[in-house]
Parts: structure tokens; sequence; C-alpha cells
């Protein structure tokens, strides 16, 4: 169960990392490093400064001492000098032991400088690597982003071309619909409760009636331009008649049994 939870962990987290990311909390890191040991050389110096005065103070003192030694033996006290030179050895015990702590600071700070010096050669190069390995990545995945949306494998394509099925699919499907509706009318298997779709028969006889209709306009208006004479509209009218009688049998639609 431990495996299980740890591999599912790991797998989450590999989704969730983003090595931009990473590479800039490392970067963040080793500047945090690289600033503690600036500190570091700072303190050491520090305290290399404090020894350098201290050594100055006891020297100015060993010097002093040396000085009334001479005063004190030249004026018959050489008790007075003895006790000045035996100070004056005390202070130069003290001053060989700081002497050699300030060797000591010293060459700890030399290493501290030579190893902070170092440290930010390696975070400058550490600096310009990560910047193109972010770039190198920035550009991988937005290839594979393009490469993706092309092939209409990534999640956002997919939908989309989803989306377009089905509306191809309803599309197809009402024009099937108005099809069929359009047949089943025009069979006159459904009704149309508006009375402005006709069947085939009512539609052929209304075409033949306003033909007729056009002919015999016309042909009134032709006698009405000739002259208008009583004659000639019987003669017009009797020669309409004996064409429609002719027309009749031609015109009229035959309908095969079925």
């Amino acid at each position: 169960m431990g495996m299980i939870f740890r591999a599912k962990a790991n797998k989450a987290l590999d989704r969730a990392e983003d090595p931009r990311e990473t590479l800039d909390y490392s970067y963040q890191k080793q500047l945090e490093l690289l600033q503690k040991v600036r500190r570091g050389v700072a303190d050491v110096a520090t305290s290399r400064k404090r020894l350098e005065l201290q050594l100055n103070q006891l020297q100015s003192q060993s010097t002093k001492l040396e000085d009334q030694g001479r005063k004190a033996l030249a004026l018959g006290r050489e008790d007075l000098a003895r006790e000045a030179l035996s100070r004056r050895a005390a202070l130069q015990q003290q001053v060989t032991d700081l002497e050699t702590q300030h060797a000591t600071l010293q060459g700890e700070e030399e290493k501290l400088t030579l190893a902070a010096q170092r440290l930010q050669a390696k975070v400058d190069a550490f600096r310009t690597k990560k910047e193109t390995i972010k770039a190198t990545y920035t550009a991988a995945q937005a290839q594979t982003r393009i490469g993706e949306a092309f092939s209409g494998i990534s999640e956002e394509m997919g939908d989309v071309g989803l989306a377009i099925q089905r509306a191809e699919d309803k599309t197809a499907q009402l024009q099937a619909r108005a099809g069929a509706i359009d047949e089943l009318l025009a069979s006159g298997a459904l009704d149309d409760p508006s009375g402005m779709h006709k069947d085939d028969i009512q539609a052929e006889l209304d075409r033949l009636s306003g033909g007729t209709d056009v002919e015999l306009e016309l042909q009134r208006m032709k006698a009405e331009l000739a002259g208008g004479s009583s004659g000639g509209q019987q003669a017009i009218e009797g020669g309409t008649s004996r064409q429609q009688s002719e027309q009749q049998p031609q015109d009229t639609p035959r309908f095969d049994k079925q």
C-alpha cells in the first residue's frame, strides 16, 4: 500500500511539476547560499579587523612599557624598570597569540573569498543554463501544442471536433426530416392545415385554367384594338372556343393507374 501511494503521489507530482519553476527555485536557493557565504566572508573580515585593532593597541602598550622601563632604569629605579619589562613580556605573549589568530582568520578569509568567487561563477553559469533550458522547454511546449492542435488530439481541439460532428449530425437529421415532410405533403399522406400546400392534380388544373384566362384576355384586347365590331368579336370568340376544344385533349394530364 505504501508503494502504491508513493507511486501515485510521484505521478501526480510529475504532472503538476513545471521544470521552469523548479529551475527558478534552484537558482533562488543558490543565490541564498551565495549570500550566506558572502556574509561569512564579511564576518571573518570583521573579526580579523578587530584583531588588528587589538594588536595595534597591545603593541602601543608594549612600546610604552619599554619606554617606561628605560626611564626608570635611567633614574636608578631598577625595580620599576623590572616591573615595566615584566608587564611588557606579558603583553608580548598576548601579541603573539593574537598574531597567530590573525593569521588563521586571514587564511579562512582567503578561503571563503575564493569559495565565494567560485560559487558566484557557478551561479552565473547556472543562470545562463537555466534561461536556456526554460526557453527550450517553452519552445518545445508550444511546438507540442501546435502539433496537437493540427492533429486534433488536444483536449480543446477534441471538444471543437466533437461540437462540429454533433452540429453536422443535427443538420443532416433536420434536412432528412424536412424532406420526409415535403414528400408526405406532396403524396397527400399529411394534410396542410394552412391550405398553402396543394397536391399535383390541383396544381396542374390551376395551371391550365390560368393559361386559358390569359389567352382569352389577350384575344379580347386584340379585338378592341382592331375596332371592336361584334362580328369580329364573335369570330374571335368562336375561334377561341375551337382552340380550347382542340387543345383540351392534349393539355389534359394523364394519370396511370398504380
